[in-house]
């Protein structure tokens, strides 16, 4: 099977990965976009790059074994895929949730390698995780599975081969359990892991620099069409570190950050949220629906924020929140733009409907790139044994997610409306191709 027969490709790649629909819909999705690419370069096809892009450099699987508060022992399965290192050492975040499978963490880690590239940082990509679910369970608990969980990672990681970041349920704390076991084990103090705390080499804005970035290339690509984030209502979904600091820097640019949302409904300001408002929401411990009253807000138990009517819709929460009739909704509300800040929380139809209706669309490996960027500059902080500094990693945040959106500009193709997607795919798989032929056949 060659490139050549691009029929034939997409049919080996679904009997090879049966099953794992994740993972299929983000290579074919890339792969409608590079098609052309690959039709007009010889060396990409004879490479057989796409091909060899669509197979991870390996995955790792493993046992983690702990014992809960009861004295129970519990057995839980762990996972590190190492996707590509072709532009750097592997670098990818991990997750711990029930629905943490290698399916997922497949697609998460082949989207990863377009995000990492279109940052311009010496980044290649990865993604791992545990079916372990922290909710409900004590410090020790999370500590001592943490442990375990690098009990068997860490001979796999490293500063030079592979530097695992948090991601869903895996935080500051998760992060301090999880390197303070590699630095036993190992021996050693390295930049093994980013999304550290500051007293122990973490970068200042790692915890906003999603949510931030995020706002930034929205407001960037507003700005290409001739439009402004100022005054315009939008509509998030979602609570956690994403939505609050995109809802932040959104305000903050001018914006007016109209709903939030869990697994239980949304919470809708119809004038917007105000900055007491989301100081509010990050230090309350109870849920949104209990804050509604508080806030001067109404709460839609059951439903989503997408038919509430809005400018720019910043899908925060999860993979495949936002479906095509959610896409019918927002566009006959009169969208505007819409940016990915979650990892695939668009469906494919509902992309489909976006770009069929002239709405802006930032995709998720370029919209929500701020956290892994800021994680490559947390990498060089910890190589040159510096402190990072607040205000200048701010603005090489902002730097880098306008200079990922001029790249997908530069690859997107002729049209009204940027083609983002496309100049994403394009833009992130020229860089890691081009590497791959530097290196030959390996």
């Amino acid at each position: 099977m060659t490139e050549r027969d691009n029929d034939g490709f997409l049919d080996c790649l679904a009997a090879r990965n049966a099953g794992e629909d994740e993972f299929l819909e983000a290579v074919r999705s890339v792969h409608r976009d590079i098609a052309p690419v690959l039709d007009a370069n010889e060396a990409y096809r004879e490479a057989a790059i796409l091909e060899r892009l669509s197979e991870p450099d390996r995955i790792i699987s493993f046992r983690v074994t702990w014992q809960d508060d009861d004295g129970a022992i519990r057995v839980n399965r762990g996972w590190r895929v190492q996707h590509s290192s072709a532009i750097g050492p592997y670098k990818g975040g991990l997750r711990f949730a029930p629905s943490v499978n290698q399916s997922v963490l497949k697609f998460l880690a082949f989207e990863q390698t377009f995000k990492n590239a279109l940052t311009g940082l010496p980044m290649g990509s990865a993604k791992g995780g545990a079916d372990f679910d922290p909710r409900g369970r004590s410090e020790g608990e999370v500590m001592r599975f943490c442990q375990a969980f690098m009990q068997e990672l860490y001979r796999h990681i490293g500063p030079n081969t592979d530097i695992p970041a948090g991601d869903i349920n895996v935080g500051e704390r998760e992060i301090g359990f999880l390197f303070g076991q590699y630095k036993k084990i190992t021996n050693t103090f390295s930049g093994a892991m980013t999304g550290k705390g500051l007293e122990y080499g973490g970068a200042p804005m790692r915890p906003e620099a999603t949510g931030f970035g995020l706002a930034y290339f929205v407001d960037r690509m507003l700005e290409e069409h001739d439009r402004s984030i100022e005054g315009r209502a939008i509509a998030l979904s979602g609570a956690g570190n994403v939505a609050m600091h995109a809802a932040r820097k959104a305000l903050e640019l001018g914006g007016r950050p109209v709903t939030l949302s869990n697994s239980d409904g949304f919470l809708h300001a119809e004038s917007a949220f105000t900055s007491d408002d989301l100081d509010l929401i990050e230090r309350s411990e109870a849920r949104l629906e209990a804050l509604a009253d508080r806030l001067d807000a109404t709460w839609h138990g059951g439903d989503k924020p997408w038919g509430v009517e809005c400018d720019i819709a910043l899908p925060c929460a999860t993979q495949n929140e936002l479906d095509a009739d959610d896409a019918r909704a927002l566009v006959g509300n009169g969208v505007v733009a819409v940016a990915e800040g979650a990892n695939m929380p668009c469906t494919a139809d509902a992309i489909e409907c976006f770009q069929s209706s002239d709405v802006i669309f930032g995709p998720a490996k370029a919209a929500n790139a701020g956290g892994v960027a800021l994680s490559g500059l947390e990498m060089s902080q910890n190589a040159a044994f510096q402190s990072g500094d607040r205000e200048h990693l701010g603005e090489r945040l902002k730097a880098i997610m306008c200079r990922i959106h001029d790249r997908c500009l530069e690859h997107c193709g002729e049209g009204d409306v940027v083609d983002y997607a496309r100049g994403a795919n394009i833009a992130g798989f020229r860089k890691v191709a081009d590497a791959m032929l530097s290196f030959g056949v390996s």
